[in-house]
């Protein structure tokens, strides 16, 4: 178990490499690096003698942590023995060679140089869900496992739909009560508010490295070695949600058990609950009027002035439009219901790569009412087609509607948390969370953690409650 968490955070160090510091150059070497490691990775997870072991295990008395290592495992080894070795070689290699054809096509709004990559990585995608799929499963319901084990394609349309239906009235009220408002910030100022709100947050470093990357992500390499990276655009305030955002991944890895390290435990259970930690501190708490107190103290320092609640204003304004990442609270699940219909009918064959400019175009006036004026502003903006990763985007908008529930959970038990973010006090905010969700790692799946952490399953009336006042200021 511990060589193969060790093979994860060599992957993921490349992963982090790849994004930050490698030249593009390399983009082909790095995919046969990685193509290899996936390999010994895949040979080590599918191993006979493995599956020996856990044979030997069944009906052993075992204390109730090393029953979760053995149950994990099974199902680890049973998911990873249905993949054909050079079909996760193939894909692993797809992968870096998507991002890379990516990168380039977005530069230069060019989606037809990216087709060849992304219809590569749908036919792999669709391979890989056929042969990760049990009985009664779709090949995308297949691939969500990856991601969330245990989630199925119908909870999210039901979610997805009752959100489709309730949020653009909002919307539109909102964008009268709540508009958004420019806010022309020096990228020399963003970088200095990042870096004093990261230090206030227990960022040093000692243990942190912060980078700047196209796409803001956040690398986990080992214990006292965690990596987050934000993007600057002079003229904007996205880097300081962004910055938050990742925060929150960093944390949730950082606050683990460490009884659970080097184990198949030893990691966030589901992009679901690993969103829910990032957008609990970009909505809950950087998107808060108390911490823009310190927000607005942050950029003051580093030389632009700006009251406090013209900082919270420009935060929160609603105002639709194209890019998810800069997208407000409000509107921001809308892309993401938008992202889940397109990868499902690529994935189900009901949708050709070269007509998704126009399906993005279609859906984004049908969700948003917002014309698409580039691809590149367009389907290009996310690397997770480009990286193989079909069945990622629903933890997004999952993400959102948990971190709303987790925050209500909180609250009512420690009161609110206004006082304490307007002096920049989060301690009882990361021990809350620590408790909660953090210490479990993967022994508890998505919807048995948000049960044990609210007392309730998955809900979405707890994110309305947070974003319904900002239709009616």
């Amino acid at each position: 178990m511990a060589e193969l968490a060790d093979l994860a955070s060599i992957g993921m160090l490349l992963g982090w490499d790849q994004l930050v510091m490698m030249p593009g150059e390399g983009a082909q070497a790095r995919a046969q690096q990685l193509g290899a490691l996936a390999r010994l990775t895949h040979e080590r997870a599918t191993a006979r003698e493995l599956g020996d072991w856990l044979g030997e295990l069944d009906g052993a008395v075992l204390d109730e942590l090393d029953r979760d290592i053995v149950r994990l495992a099974r199902r680890d080894w049973e998911r990873a023995r249905r993949v054909p070795e050079e079909l996760a070689v193939e894909l692993a290699r797809a992968s870096t060679e998507g991002q890379e054809s990516w990168q380039l096509a977005r530069a230069n709004d060019d989606f037809s140089a990216f087709v060849p990559a992304l219809e590569r990585n749908v036919q792999l995608a669709r391979a890989h869900g056929e042969c990760l799929a049990e009985a009664g499963e779709s090949r995308y319901e297949a691939l969500l496992g990856d991601y969330d084990f245990g989630l199925r394609t119908g909870e999210l349309r039901r979610v997805f739909g009752a959100l489709a239906v309730e949020l653009p009235p909002l919307v539109a009220e909102a964008r009268l009560c709540s508009p958004r408002r420019a806010l022309e910030v020096p990228v020399a100022a963003q970088q200095m508010a990042v870096a004093g709100t990261l230090r206030r947050l227990g960022v040093d470093a000692a243990s942190w490295r912060v980078d700047v990357s196209a796409h803001p992500f956040t690398a986990w390499i080992g214990q006292g070695d965690t990596r987050l990276t934000t993007r600057y655009s002079d003229g904007d305030v996205e880097s300081l949600l962004s910055s938050l955002h990742e925060y929150g991944h960093a944390l949730y890895e950082r606050q683990i058990d460490p009884a659970l390290k080097r184990t198949n435990l030893g990691h966030g259970t589901s992009m679901s609950i690993h969103e829910s930690q990032s957008k609990l501190w970009e909505n809950h708490v950087a998107r808060s009027p108390a911490f823009a107190e310190v927000l607005a103290g942050e950029l003051g320092a580093g030389g632009f002035s700006v009251a406090a609640a013209e900082l919270h204003a420009t935060l929160v304004g609603v105002e639709p439009s194209v890019i998810r990442v800069s997208a407000d609270p409000l509107t921001y699940p809308l892309h993401i219901i938008l992202r889940f219909e397109l990868e499902l009918a690529l994935i189900d064959g009901e949708l050709a790569v070269e007509d998704l400019p126009a399906a993005w175009r279609d859906g984004m006036r049908r969700l948003l009412g917002v014309e698409v004026p580039s691809d590149a502003l367009g389907c290009l903006q996310d690397v997770h087609w480009g990286a193989g990763s079909f069945g990622y985007f629903p933890s997004y908008a999952l993400g959102c509607l948990i971190a709303a529930q987790l925050w209500e959970a909180m609250e009512g038990e420690l009161g609110p948390r206004d006082e304490d973010l307007r002096r920049g006090d989060t301690a009882p905010i990361q021990r809350w969370l620590g408790e909660r969700v953090h210490r479990h790692g993967r022994r508890l799946d998505t919807i048995p953690l948000i049960e044990q952490a609210t007392g309730h399953g998955l809900e979405i009336e707890p994110f309305l409650r947070y974003v319904r006042p900002l239709a009616e200021r």
